[in-house]
Parts: C-alpha cells; sequence; structure tokens
C-alpha cells in the first residue's frame, strides 16, 4: 500500500507465523554454536600444545578459558529460551578443526611456519564465530529478546579480540620468523 505521496509504507510487525519461524531458526542457531564452542575446549589444547611461539600459545590457553565461558554463556541463553540445552553438530566448526589438525600434521614441529598455519586457522575459526556471533546477536535484537542478545554482545565482542590478538602476534613476529625460516 502507497501512501498519497507515493512513497511506500513499511509495516515492522512479522506475520503470526514469521516469528516462530525466525525463532526457530534462532533456536537452532543458538543448538550449532553450543556444539561448536564445545568442540573447541576439546580441539583448542591441541592447537596450544603444537605452537612454538609463547605468545600464541598464551593466546590459545587464554581464548580457550572464555570459550569455556561462551559455554556457559549460551547454556544461560537456553534457560532464557525457555528451551532445553542441546547441542546440534557444527558440520562447519568440524571441517574447521579438521583444516586445524591437517595443518599440525603437515607442517614441522617446533617452526615458525606451524605457528603460522595455527594462526591462520586459528583466524578461520575466529571469523566463522564472529559472523555466527553477530547474526545471531542482530536476530535476539529483532526478536526482543534483550538479555540473550547481552549475552552474545559479550561473546562476540572477545571473539573479535581473540581474532585481534592472533594478528598482533603474528605480524609482529611470528610471519617474520616463518619468512626466514624459508
Amino acid at each position: 500500500m502507497k501512501k498519497e505521496t507515493g512513497e511506500p509504507t513499511f509495516t515492522t510487525k512479522t506475520s503470526p507465523k514469521a516469528e516462530p519461524a525466525l525463532l526457530e531458526l534462532f533456536t537452532d542457531g543458538i543448538k550449532d554454536i553450543y556444539w561448536a564452542e564445545n568442540h573447541l575446549v576439546k580441539t583448542l589444547p591441541k592447537m596450544i600444545k603444537a605452537a612454538t611461539s609463547k605468545a600464541l600459545a598464551s593466546g590459545i590457553e587464554k581464548h580457550l578459558e572464555e570459550t569455556k565461558t561462551h559455554v556457559l554463556r549460551l547454556e544461560q541463553a537456553f534457560e532464557l529460551l525457555e528451551e532445553k540445552v542441546q547441542a546440534q553438530k557444527c558440520d562447519a566448526m568440524e571441517g574447521l578443526a579438521k583444516e586445524g589438525e591437517s595443518i599440525i600434521e603437515s607442517t614441522e614441529a617446533g617452526t615458525a611456519t606451524r605457528d603460522v598455519g595455527i594462526i591462520l586457522a586459528s583466524q578461520k575459526v575466529e571469523h566463522y564465530e564472529i559472523a555466527t556471533y553477530g547474526g545471531l546477536h542482530q536476530l535476539a535484537v529483532t526478536l526482543g529478546l534483550n538479555e540473550v542478545a547481552e549475552l552474545l554482545a559479550q561473546t562476540l565482542a572477545e571473539e573479535k579480540a581473540a581474532d585481534k590478538q592472533l594478528t598482533d602476534v603474528a605480524e609482529n613476529d611470528i610471519n617474520y620468523q616463518a619468512a626466514a625460516e624459508a
């Protein structure tokens, strides 16, 4: 319907069927990232062990502790949504974790080149998480789930900080060491 001015009018109300479908999509996203975060709790220690750089290992250790907090926040989100805590396999995270393991297997232990590979693999994971948490945060806001949105915003900020830390370690040290190994 158009106003008399000829400009289209917009409504912000969703159809009765749209909100339940959107809420279901949102909940499925929470289940997916819950699986992903739990998977990371199991795989990050392998990355820490494989890292040569103390700065890299320390950064991943810090993020492992944050990841455990992310799991707890997601459990809070389930509670706020009045949903059973449930994981839904995240094929994307499984693939990213396998890629990280492959990098470790295909590079020489104790080298900066392996550390560069670990950083690349870790940043792929961070970027996936940033995209997921960013999208879920916006959906929570749209659905009026303000407490859940706040939990997701906290995690999103930590994921962005972890990505920046990885970039700093690479740019300030490891990339140059790897280039010198060649």
